[in-house]
């Protein structure tokens, strides 16, 4: 309250407002943090007076949709779907390999999924991997998203866990956004990559970073994005290594489905390892959060 005000404006500490005629607002923090709450009422000559609060915010999150990988066989096809074939120009990156749903390149046995790239002639394409997305089964918009992964070994493969914008049919990519939580390049074992792409920021100018991470091939490791209107966060294991500030500008509220495989080659890959024969990347779970 405030003697002869005639509006208050609320900042939230996280970028968002809101006015108010009387001085009351309610709002509902996405992400858990400290917040500092500015108000500032003004009078109708123009006069303001403000005042702060810190505050400390708990987001409960429940969960929404997961696959646990705990039935052997095919993958759950009521969740996930596949791209088959190599695409036009190898994906768009020069791929070497040919994407199948055969047993041989993605099952589901001892409580994970695993997908694994294998030299192998097969419909012109020298090597056959596979490549499972949740298009047109779930997508979300904003949320925790996760998967605990272990990743395969070998010069040449480069495995990933991503996300696209749902309209990627009517807009295109990158105007359809892309949300590349993890990927990995066996020629650089260790430093996973984090990328969004946008437009005016894809391929060779997308925006993301690196890190380092220990064992990658031979351990699993938790890879994470939480996102919001306000923010998109990356990090691995719980240690955050990216923050994006999301807005309206970009194409990054709206829904987007989920994509694991592993390429082989093509502009991030490189050279593949003459000595490969094949690679898995396993999968223990995917888990997505409101």
């Amino acid at each position: 309250t405030a003697n002869n005000a005639v509006s208050f404006e609320y900042d939230f500490g996280n970028g968002v407002f809101q006015n108010s005629a009387d001085g009351k607002a309610t709002y509902r923090y996405p992400a858990s943090g400290n917040y500092t709450v500015k108000v500032t009422a003004k009078s109708a000559g123009g006069q303001t007076l403000s005042k702060t609060t810190d505050i400390s915010v708990s987001v409960a999150r429940t969960l929404v949709w997961s696959d646990e990988f705990n039935t052997p066989g095919a993958p759950d096809a009521g969740k996930w779907g596949f791209d088959i074939g190599t695409g036009s120009n190898g994906w768009g990156n020069n791929e070497l390999q040919y994407y199948t749903n055969r047993s041989e390149n993605v099952s589901v046995s001892n409580g994970t999924l695993k997908i694994t790239a294998r030299r192998e002639s097969f419909s012109g394409s020298a090597f056959t991997s596979a490549r499972l997305l949740t298009k047109n089964k779930f997508s979300t918009k904003y949320g925790k998203i996760e998967a605990r992964i272990k990743l395969p070994a070998g010069v040449g493969t480069w495995p990933a866990f991503w996300m696209l914008g749902n309209n990627i049919d009517a807009v295109g990519w990158p105007a359809c956004g892309e949300i590349d939580i993890m990927e990995h390049k066996g020629s650089d074992e260790g430093r996973i990559y984090d990328t969004l792409h946008y437009p005016g920021r894809s391929g060779g100018n997308a925006n993301g970073l690196t890190t380092n991470v220990p064992n990658v091939t031979t351990e699993f490791h938790v890879y994470t994005v939480e996102w919001n209107a306000s923010t998109i966060k990356i990090s691995v294991d719980g240690r955050e290594f990216f923050s994006f500030a999301n807005s309206n500008t970009v194409p990054f509220n709206h829904e987007f489905f989920i994509l694991l495989n592993v390429a082989m080659g093509g502009g991030f890959g490189g050279p593949v390892d003459p000595a490969f024969t094949s690679a898995t990347m396993e999968v223990d779970y995917v888990r997505v959060y409101n």
